[in-house]
């Protein structure tokens, strides 16, 4: 897998059958062989995740075959005009009829996907969904806002409930190998920035972990690699 940082939690996968985008807000992309199916994953609709542009910029690029993977929560008022909502089935017939297929997912559901991937949603601390994804190349798993969200002016009752439903959700990948994950560093969370990020990384075995939605403030990558110097060898520094 050739993996290509985007933006904040925008990240693009090249694999051998197809390209997989993650979370896409803005940024530009690389060069795309038109021939590759995309497939389009949005884990919710917060403007920092979703941004329907990115529909006419792959378009523009010449991309013949765009698949879209949307949380149920994003409103069909928030589609572009060139989406139109199918399942999994009636994608092919959608694309003949000029259109961009876009298949709603819900949380905690599997769906198996063209081109050998196999799709696993879990339930977000926040909005939407996560995703884990298993492909030929490896497993991938896209975080999405699904975090430990505590601060320090969080009540301690709401503390414990948001680290119990985290906690939750994150127990549905107990027993499998990650490759790649995409995991939430938020600076704004003060002291507990990277409760969730270290949650799973003792929870769950992963390879290669690339830290997201760290609004601008890369140096707090740096601040963890520091603090927690053995897991240098699989933190990637976009």
């Amino acid at each position: 897998m050739k993996i290509t940082y985007i933006h904040h939690s925008g990240f693009l996968v090249d694999t051998q059958e197809v390209y997989y985008i993650f979370d896409y807000d803005k940024g530009d992309l690389p060069q795309l062989d038109t021939d590759k199916p995309v497939f389009v994953f949005v884990s919710h609709g917060h403007t920092d995740h979703y941004n329907p542009e990115l529909f006419s910029l792959l378009t523009s690029m010449g991309m013949k075959h765009i698949t879209a993977f949307l949380s149920n929560d994003i409103p069909r008022k928030r589609f572009p005009s060139c989406l139109m909502s199918a399942t999994l089935e009636d994608c092919d017939q959608v694309r003949r009829q000029g259109s961009i297929p876009a298949v709603i997912v819900y949380h905690s559901q599997e769906y198996t996907l063209p081109f050998h991937t196999h799709l696993q949603t879990l339930l977000s601390t926040d909005a939407g969904v996560a995703f884990f994804l298993t492909c030929p190349e490896g497993t991938l798993y896209h975080a999405g806002d699904l975090n430990d969200w505590i601060m320090e002016e969080t009540p301690e009752q709401e503390r414990r409930q948001m680290t119990g439903s985290y906690l939750a959700s994150i127990r549905s990948l107990k027993g499998k190998s990650i490759d790649v994950a995409f995991l939430p560093l938020d600076p704004r969370l003060g002291k507990y920035y990277a409760k969730g990020f270290l949650t799973f990384l003792k929870m769950i075995p992963v390879k290669h972990v690339y830290p997201m939605h760290y609004w601008e403030q890369p140096e707090i990558i740096t601040q963890f690699l520091q603090e927690y110097p053995e897991y240098t060898g699989i933190v990637v520094v976009p």
